[in-house]
């Protein structure tokens, strides 16, 4: 195959707006397994847009974006669907600022020959492709923001606000989650950001400017989100797959007790996993497991065992079309940090 018929397809985002799904979801009510599961789930977050002293914390993981779903992540900013998101740094930089920049995400097949894709500069991501050659254009991109900032260590949520900054400039798409976050006050806290596209680009940044240059400061990350479950009066987590972000968004309940202003658990929880409990990995650990650490309230808590791309459209079309998000204000939190500054 020729390098353009690989990059031909684009790849379209799913939106939560294109049907009502209500009464689908309502019938998984009554069915077993883990229909009922996704049903009881989307049930939850609805309550979670009801409680007016619920604060909503979305973690992510895997590459969610890539696959399709980053409209839906951007639609929640837009309708005061989530006040906080934890991610990887791939989902918010290799996927949602690459995208914003112009470029795309392609349809593939992991059938493909690899080889013939490494020597075209073609990347895959199981059945998806993407361009190398632009992606080292994000690279560069992060470096160049970098490049402009006084040097000294930020948080991730720092940088992802300037990269939002940017966006508003020289961004080539509107739906971008990155740039909707910095518009509406979500903050986008990054655990392992320089495990993505940023990584590169800030150690170009760095090798340019050898002693004096900006830094990632994860710690300052934690103490960020730590403040934010201080400042809300109560959490619910939506945690698509497991990994860092699951984790990072559990532990601030005990940072806060570590901090000597103990915060109640998180009220509600709902994680979406294929990942199985019975490794002892993070991204299979039970809901009620993260109860006997003191971070998940397990009264209104739901494990859906489905794959992202099928489950999370289906959850929040029942949300949206219900319209619980309606009339619900942005607590903008990106400002209460600044403010406490």
């Amino acid at each position: 195959m020729k390098r353009e018929a690989y990059l031909s397809r684009k790849l379209k985002h799913i939106s939560m707006k294109t049907n009502s799904i209500t009464e689908l979801i309502d019938t998984y009510s009554s069915m077993a397994f883990q229909s009922r599961n996704l049903a009881n789930a989307a049930k939850i977050y609805e309550r979670m847009l009801k409680d007016k002293d619920c604060s909503i914390i979305l973690c992510l993981a895997g590459s969610i974006f890539s696959a399709g779903l980053k409209k839906l992540v951007y639609e929640m900013i837009q309708n005061n669907m989530v006040d906080a998101i934890v991610s990887t740094g791939a989902i918010m930089v290799d996927q949602d600022f690459f995208e914003a920049l112009g470029f795309y995400h392609y349809i593939g097949t992991p059938m493909s020959d690899d080889e013939d894709l490494r020597v075209k500069h073609i990347d895959r991501i199981y059945d998806t492709y993407i361009d190398e050659d632009e992606l080292r254009v994000c690279d560069e991109t992060v470096g160049k923001i970098a490049d402009s900032l006084p040097p000294q260590p930020y948080s991730a949520r720092e940088f992802v606000i300037e990269m939002g900054k940017y966006l508003t400039k020289n961004g080539k798409k509107s739906d971008s989650v990155v740039l909707a976050a910095y518009r509406k006050g979500v903050p986008i806290f990054i655990p392992s950001f320089s495990d993505s596209s940023a990584g590169f680009g800030l150690i170009h940044h760095q090798t340019r400017h050898p002693k004096s240059h900006v830094s990632i400061d994860s710690a300052k990350d934690f103490l960020e989100l730590t403040k934010v479950k201080m400042a809300a009066k109560q959490t619910g987590l939506l945690m698509i797959s497991g990994g860092v972000p699951k984790n990072f968004a559990q532990d601030s309940v005990v940072a806060t007790e570590v901090l000597g202003h103990p915060a109640p658990m998180h009220k509600y929880a709902i994680q979406i996993t294929v990942a199985d409990e019975r490794d002892g990995g993070l991204s299979g650990s039970t809901l009620k497991e993260a109860h006997s650490w003191g971070k998940v309230d397990t009264t209104n808590t739901q494990m859906v065992y489905a794959e992202a791309t099928l489950a999370m459209p289906l959850l929040l079309s029942y949300v949206y079309h219900k319209g619980a998000w309606k009339g619900r204000k942005p607590k903008n939190y990106n400002k209460v940090l600044k403010d406490a500054e």
